[in-house]
């Protein structure tokens, strides 16, 4: 099917549910952008920064593009202008990076932070304690310029749909006590991230608010050779 065939059958079925489609443009030329865009697609996430913004920069204005890999501190600077939402907060570093930045441009970052729930050594993100220690740091509440919105997670790279199962419902049952803890009074906490081309029906059932989708909306992509999987496989 093409690209656009892709996009309006997703959107058909996540629309009705509440579940926001991200598409993972990272590798793909513009021209296939261009067809999800013509498609109504406006979401799209890339993992390098490099290629974020050379996109940003050619691609219609009104995209909103989120960045889902790891972020390097130094990096931060070139995607503040215009960044909607960092998925893949995993430390008060690079908080306080984003916060500055942000202040800079006179916004504020919307911001989800990452959770390791994989059982692969390769993933980056906060585990439970960590999580809690972040949003306990008094560095964390003096932050004016960004605005945390949810959780992100990655589950494993397996077939054992146990496995991905059990992961996916750790990750929601500790969304749940965070928000109830530290996010009570703020509707903006409502985006749990998770779920990808592989997974992301089972990431649905337990909960998922917002899905990363790369092959299944363009296509599988040959590789070559793969150290660990990404934000989206």
């Amino acid at each position: 099917m093409s690209i656009a065939t892709n996009i309006e059958s997703l959107q058909i079925d996540l629309k009705p549910i509440g579940v926001t489609l991200v598409a993972v443009s990272k590798t793909k030329p513009q021209t296939a952008i261009m067809e999800a865009y013509e498609a109504g697609q406006r979401i799209f996430g890339e993992n390098m920064v490099q290629e974020l913004v050379e996109k940003q920069e050619a691609l219609p204005k009104d995209i909103e593009w989120h960045l889902i890999g790891h972020l390097q501190t130094n990096k931060v600077k070139y995607i503040a202008p215009f960044i909607q939402l960092i998925e893949s907060v995993d430390s008060i570093k690079l908080l306080k990076e984003i916060d500055k930045h942000a202040a800079k441009h006179d916004r504020v970052i919307d911001c989800l932070l990452q959770v390791y729930i994989a059982d692969e050594d390769s993933k980056f993100g906060l585990d439970h304690a960590e999580l809690v220690e972040l949003l306990r740091d008094p560095e964390f509440a003096s932050l004016q310029h960004v605005r945390i919105r949810g959780l992100m997670g990655i589950a494993t790279n397996t077939e054992n749909e146990k496995v991905i199962k059990a992961e996916f419902y750790e990750l929601k049952m500790l969304f749940d006590g965070i928000k109830a803890s530290f996010f009570r009074q703020q509707d903006s906490f409502d985006t749990l991230s998770m779920g990808m081309s592989s997974d992301y029906q089972l990431a649905i059932e337990h909960g998922s608010t917002m899905v990363r989708l790369g092959s299944t909306i363009f296509g599988k992509r040959v590789i070559k050779h793969v150290k660990n999987k990404d934000a989206e496989n």
